[in-house]
């Protein structure tokens, strides 16, 4: 990461447009944002291009030193303009010129207390916080609830996915952002009782499709995410109280002067402004310089098709040599590793791979007393002191990085855990992947050694369930609209094994093609991948395949939106350096035949991976027209590359 270059922030003249209600407007005056406030109620609306697209809706918070979304009178407001430049190679873009116009309007309320709310507006982003100060004396000050909401036409379709039940699934350990999506579902259609997850997808027909998230979420503050849909509304809703088994509170806790995480909103005509946003880097700060470079890249992974079995030495070398032989950067050795393996035989086998250029990713459970998950190592992140003990230990014995799992909850404290472990791995020169995990939350640019998260239908339901695996392409399809768009997303994926498992003779069946497989190398962004190869892919995969994974980058310059519509195809370019990456997925039942305008590879002759009607793989030449235009056919369940 490089330091900003650019910083231009100003006070600008006070902004009162019409009574009570002022606005500001992105950059390119098509985005608007008008704020209000309607017998004594702070609200806001939403327009683009001239259309509504957020009515009038609730803003405001309650603690424990007043209610502050009712009784409030409007005060002043001052505008602004931001304009910052800054580099960073986890996200979908590593270049950002970040350019916006600010508007803070501030409110008084209970005991005539002062409230801020900072919006900041750019071309198809706005992004929006509370600001408290200090109030005479008090200078500490629980949030108990938030009043945020979001108003959109009866006519909208959603794209949401449901928040756990606490305490439910795997050892107890949810919520941990596995649920599925339902796509195109009307408002009044949406059912989950505990509400949706951040990110959520929203289609306003030929007016705007919408994407709401959040960002900034540090040890500070809780998460949030949308709640169920009530009186025409979704509103931001904190953790449900019986998260961490019941303990510790749902609300927030902070000191004053003190701010609230970013509430985001992402609009645009086509979904090309959603796939390419990066609001929840923007607005955020790096928290701690990065220790040491961390090294970006590829890994093998046993556990995923061995599974627990695989724990042991003779078949961590086999993954060791997978490893090496297709170049990749890292190994991760997942849960039980200390039991079967052991510690002082780590050592060895950690010294196995740096002969082999391969450096080691080790797993640890995140639980001490929040869930009943018992895989170990347990017990040794959930605490400073046997976290600092066991990473000095890391450190020593030439570890790079960690995978954390079994979080489990969006509680302020479980927030804490998240910071800790990162910046005690920081110290220790450790990059963190977490499983089992909330979204990340702008974390990419927080933390320098956070390299990933899962919050997702991941690989490993495809290995246990079969409504996944036929699902597959489907959650595939939706991934760069939503959850992808926000946050770098630790998949686990491209499987080659016809089946999913180690003897790949019969059981679990893969349903998607090898072409869609290696798409999603490309299609799902994170900085390091753990690839789900095994051993006997380097005789049983065809080499070109293997060619590919050999070469393919896992960090990005740019990301384009080709075309798509979440829940049935999607395809979307990256760029490393001068090479492009096109790739696409197709969820439909039938055969779809597409014409790509490729503007980036205008001329050039290129290569192709696609599969044949018959869902085998193959590799050819293509030859993109002068205009930048091919045309190309994507097999249900399939996929395909491109690149130059």
């Amino acid at each position: 990461m490089k330091k900003i270059i650019i910083l231009c922030c100003f006070i600008v003249s006070t902004a009162v447009f019409s009574q009570n209600t002022v606005s500001v407007s992105s950059p390119n005056g098509e985005l608007t944002v008008h704020v209000l406030v309607k017998e004594g109620k702070p609200m806001y609306s939403v327009s683009y291009k001239g259309a509504i697209v957020l009515e009038n809706s609730p803003l405001g918070l309650i603690t424990n030193e007043g209610d502050f979304s009712t009784n409030m009178n409007f005060v002043s407001s001052t505008t602004a303009k931001v304009d910052e430049t800054y580099n960073q190679i986890k996200i979908k873009q590593s270049t950002v010129n970040y350019q916006a116009n600010t508007l803070n309007c501030l409110f008084t309320g209970v005991k005539e207390r002062k409230v801020s709310i900072l919006f900041q507006v750019s071309n198809n982003n706005i992004a929006f916080r509370y600001e408290l100060p200090a109030w005479g004396d008090t200078k500490v000050c629980v949030i108990s609830e938030e009043k945020t909401a979001y108003k959109f036409a009866s006519s909208t379709t959603t794209f949401l996915s449901s928040m756990m039940r606490p305490m439910t699934g795997f050892a107890r350990t949810a919520p941990s952002y596995e649920s599925g999506y339902e796509a195109d579902l009307p408002l009044d259609k949406t059912k989950s009782s505990e509400g949706y997850v951040f990110p959520g997808l929203f289609h306003l027909g030929d007016k705007a499709w919408v994407l709401l998230s959040e960002t900034g979420v540090s040890s500070l503050y809780t998460a949030s995410h949308l709640s169920k849909f009530k009186d025409g509304l979704f509103t931001v809703e904190y953790p449900n109280p019986k998260q961490n088994n019941g303990f510790g509170s749902s609300g927030a806790q902070i000191s004053l002067p003190g701010v609230t995480p970013w509430r985001t909103i992402t609009v645009g005509e086509t979904l090309k402004p959603i796939v390419e946003t990066t609001i929840p880097f923007d607005v955020v700060k790096p928290l701690y310089k990065a220790s040491q470079e961390y090294k970006m890249g590829r890994g093998s992974w046993s556990w995923i098709v061995w599974q627990d079995n695989s724990m042991n030495y003779e078949d961590q070398i086999k993954y060791i040599d997978l490893a090496a032989a297709m170049k990749f950067e890292y190994i991760l050795i997942d849960a039980w590793w200390d039991d079967r393996i052991g510690y002082e035989k780590m050592k060895e086998l950690i010294q196995y791979a740096k002969s082999k250029n391969v450096e080691v990713f080790l797993w640890y459970n995140s639980n001490g007393t929040v869930n009943d998950a018992f895989q170990t190592p347990l017990n040794k992140m959930n605490t400073s002191i046997a976290r600092k003990n066991e990473m000095k230990w890391l450190k020593e014995a030439g570890v790079k990085g960690l995978k954390v799992d079994f979080f489990g909850g969006d509680k302020q404290e479980t927030m804490k855990l998240y910071e800790d472990i990162l910046s005690d791995a920081n110290d220790y020169g450790l990059m963190i992947i977490f499983h089992g995990a909330t979204l990340p939350r702008g974390w990419e640019k927080m933390y320098p050694n956070y390299v990933g998260s899962e919050a997702v239908i991941a690989s490993e339901m495809l290995i246990f369930s079969q409504d996944v695996r036929e699902k597959e392409a489907f959650f595939a399809s939706l991934h760069p609209f939503i959850r992808n768009a926000v946050g770098s997303m630790e998949f686990g994926g491209v499987l080659l094994n016809k089946y999913l498992n180690k003897g790949n003779q019969k059981g679990q069946e893969r349903l998607t093609t090898d072409a869609f497989q290696l798409a999603t190398a490309v299609l799902f962004q994170n900085p390091i991948q753990m690839f789900g190869l095994t051993p006997n892919n380097l005789q049983d995969v065809p080499a070109f395949e293997l060619d590919f994974l050999k070469d393919v980058p896992t960090t990005w310059d740019e990301t384009v939106f080709i075309d798509g519509y979440p829940g049935k195809y999607s395809v979307i370019a990256r760029r490393n350096g001068k090479k492009w990456y096109v790739v696409g997925v197709n969820a439909e039942k039938t055969a779809k035949v597409l014409k790509l305008k490729l503007p980036m590879l205008a001329g050039q002759t290129i290569t192709m991976y696609n599969d044949k009607a018959d869902k085998e793989t193959y590799t050819t030449t293509v030859k993109v027209s002068k205009k930048g235009e091919l045309s190309i056919t994507i097999q249900p369940n399939g996929g395909f590359v491109l690149t130059n």
